[in-house]
């Protein structure tokens, strides 16, 4: 397991399809934060942003349920995170950016 100082700062926002019920869309929530805490991620704040109509479909989606994670965790994390997102048929798309802050900051 990585240290605390090897670990950057990641968001990852990832776009459930609609037509999930709520019992689906916890299942789905609580599997991606499940892998997040057993890697040894930090910080973890998982936030639903909730429904949104699409500006154009994606995969024949008008709609989505849009979910925001942010955390500290190692590349290897992320690389995880997104191959498994990849092929879960209820993810529409993900991204995920590290958030870099600047040195004049800290």
């Amino acid at each position: 397991m990585k240290t605390s100082s090897s670990l950057s700062p990641y968001e990852t926002v990832y776009l459930l399809k609609p037509d999930l019920t709520e019992d689906m869309l916890l299942k789905v929530v609580e599997q991606y934060q499940g892998i997040l805490v057993e890697r040894g991620a930090k910080n973890i704040l998982i936030e639903n942003r909730g429904r949104r109509h699409l500006k154009y479909p994606i995969k024949r989606v008008k709609d989505g349920i849009y979910i925001q994670m942010n955390y500290e965790a190692s590349g290897e994390i992320v690389g995880l995170i997104e191959k498994s997102m990849k092929i879960n048929d209820n993810i529409v798309r993900y991204i995920t950016v590290c958030i870099k802050i600047p040195s004049s900051l800290v």
